[in-house]
């Protein structure tokens, strides 16, 4: 044994052996680098030589725009946005080339610095202009508005607007994970092969080279390719995110005065805080959709390989623990929605306490609201706690599923005799191994679905909510009326269904550049009349 080990390390540091090394590997580095080549040209398109000059209020200041029909790459450099922005260089991911993008190497000057001092706001780079909401925002609206023509917003076309706002990521990603898995299983199935040969078996010359070889490769591939592919993804769920944050917040902007009654600033902020980052972190799991069917695949063709038709025992014990998912994930979804539910109630009635806290402490009712707020939060902890022993159940079943995969398997290679040599048995073990991150995952991938898919619903249902009418207030060019303000016999109600208005025959002229105060006893109805001018009350007026 010891005279086969010195020979094997002396093959290994023979000139042959070194230069074969070499050059296979500088082979692969060059078709990953042309691979990452492309997918960086498909998301980061090139340059269109365009330039548009924008001129400034003051004179002789102008502001250039570069690159704005592609990449987004310029930037407006106005004095205002360099200081709320953090300077006025791009961050170096924008012009960054292969081998940058590759080892991650246009970090490498921000490293600089923070290792010489504390980052300050003036040393983080502007985002790119794809990765900013003002860049990004408008390709998901103008697609969401193409796909509803005017109709209301489903959660289908909404989800269908995200993903094709960042079809190129999403393709980029997909590519890149499937390699991931790939070189993932090249380990498992070479094991065996691997060895036999240190068994003393030899198929061809040169095999131990092309082994090694192998796993060196295999393993590269699949550290840049998974690096690579989560920060796609990531990047892809932070511009979902802000455009979707941006569409909440122009939505509260505009709600009508019915609408706003029925969702508070909380159940707004909820919207933003909650489900719109938990929107943003499936992005992880996007590709774990069809990721996991492929995953089991191609463990069950090892193990075919390895055990024969004993692998069929490994598809029944796989099929019966994910058939587990499917009421663990209806009841999933029932807490998840309760949970919410009692989350929004908290936060409305929290909000609501909040913004009368004045006539609170005049009639020192703190500790009577404070005793409802602690109902409402108990009943929150209650769905909570459901929802968290649930989960719990679920990924317990989910951790115990690989050892119970792995003995059905040998199992059932005892009971129809087939032999399990050292060989097979590391490869069915390390195919088992892997196997358990799509195991792993499915508990995540199940609870993250749903909880994302309700925010999708609270989201869609938010937006759908009727707007202010546009048509209420009559524009009228200046200079045409001796009248700002006009109202004849208005009749306003905060209820358009109710048949006894807030404010009935209300006439009102008000010239230009008078000072008016309204007066009136609490509840007179001042407030409504400020809201009625402004358009939040149905009702024509003229306005200059």
């Amino acid at each position: 044994m010891g005279a086969f080990g010195s020979l094997e390390i002396n093959f290994v540091l023979k000139p042959v052996f070194l230069r074969v090394f070499s050059a296979s590997s500088h082979l692969v580095l060059l078709l990953i680098l042309s691979v990452y080549w492309v997918c960086h040209k498909v998301i980061n398109r090139g340059d269109t030589g365009l330039h548009v000059t924008k001129q400034n209020r003051k004179e002789g200041e102008s502001a250039i725009l570069k690159e704005p029909l592609l990449n987004g790459s310029g930037v407006d450099v106005v004095d205002e946005a360099k200081k709320s922005r953090g300077g006025e260089n791009v961050t170096p991911f924008a012009s960054a080339n292969i081998f940058s993008v590759l080892t991650f190497s246009w970090l490498n000057p921000l490293f600089a610095v923070g290792y010489k001092k504390t980052i300050d706001l003036e040393d983080v780079p502007q985002l790119y202009y794809k990765d900013s909401v003002k860049g990004f925002y408008p390709i998901v609206k103008t697609k969401l508005d193409s796909y509803c023509n005017g109709g209301r917003i489903t959660t289908f076309k909404l989800v269908k607007a995200l993903i094709f706002s960042v079809w190129r990521e999403v393709l980029a990603t997909g590519f890149l994970s499937l390699i991931y898995n790939l070189a993932t299983y090249v380990g498992p199935y070479l094991i065996d092969t691997f060895v036999q040969y240190l068994s003393g078996r030899r198929e061809f010359r040169n095999e131990g080279y092309f082994l090694v070889s192998a796993f060196f490769i295999a393993k590269l591939v699949e550290c840049l390719s998974q690096r690579h592919w989560m920060f796609r993804l990531q990047q892809a769920g932070i511009r979902a995110r802000g455009a979707l944050v941006t569409m909440i917040y122009k939505k509260g902007q505009t709600l009508s005065s019915q609408a706003k009654q029925t969702h508070t600033t909380g159940e707004i902020i909820n919207f933003m805080s909650v489900d719109a980052e938990r929107i943003g972190v499936f992005s992880w799991h996007l590709h774990s959709l069809w990721l996991i069917p492929v995953q089991i695949i191609l463990a069950l063709l090892i193990l075919y390989k390895n055990v024969g038709l004993a692998s069929i025992a490994t598809l029944v014990a796989a099929v019966i623990v994910m058939s587990l998912n499917f009421p663990l994930g209806k009841v999933m979804e029932k807490f998840q929605e309760k949970l919410m539910e009692a989350k929004d109630g908290r936060m409305k009635s929290t909000s609501e306490i909040l913004r009368n806290m004045r006539i609170l402490k005049l009639q020192a009712w703190e500790m009577k609201f404070l005793s409802k707020v602690m109902e409402l939060r108990k009943n929150e902890e209650s769905w909570l706690k459901k929802f968290m022993y649930t989960s719990a159940i679920t990924s317990f079943v989910f951790w115990a599923a690989p050892t119970f995969v792995a003995v059905a398997t040998f199992v059932a290679c005892m009971l129809m005799g087939i032999p399990l040599e050292s060989g097979k048995v590391l490869s069915a073990l390390a195919t088992f191994r892997i196997l358990q991150e799509p195991i792993y995952t499915l508990p995540d991938l199940i609870s993250t679905t749903i909880q994302t898919k309700v925010s999708l619903d609270r989201i869609t249902s938010f937006l759908n909510l009727n707007d202010l009418d546009h048509d209420v207030i009559e524009y009228i060019p200046t200079g045409t009326s001796d009248y700002a303000v006009e109202i004849h016999d208005g009749n306003f109600s905060w209820d358009p269904s109710s048949s006894n208005p807030t404010l009935r025959d209300i006439n009102l002229q008000v010239r230009h550049g008078m000072r008016v105060a309204v007066c009136g006893t609490v509840g007179s109805g001042k407030s409504s009349l400020l809201s009625s001018i402004l358009g939040e009350v149905p009702k024509g007026l003229r306005f200059c």
